[in-house]
């Protein structure tokens, strides 16, 4: 994985569950505001976060609709 957050990689979010998905999108999208509303403040330290959590989120949003479309399968309870 190029860029993004360690531990969101894909490999990772496939052992997710829908609820933990969206879950974690939820959190990705508070960071994104916090990061933006820190920029527009002239307060944001590293810039680079900024596209690594856009990343997160798309990455997140690839996997609910591959999901929604059969293209992958959400793990099994018994996993």
């Amino acid at each position: 994985m190029a860029i993004g957050t360690k531990d969101l990689a894909v490999t990772e979010l496939d052992g997710f569950d829908d609820e933990r998905l969206v879950a974690e999108l939820k959190k990705a999208k508070e960071e994104l505001f916090n990061l933006r509303f820190q920029s527009a403040t002239g307060q944001l330290e590293s810039h680079g976060r900024l596209k690594a959590v856009r990343r997160d989120i798309s990455r997140i949003y690839t996997i609910l609709r591959e999901r929604e479309l059969g293209i992958r399968t959400a793990p099994s309870a018994s996993e």
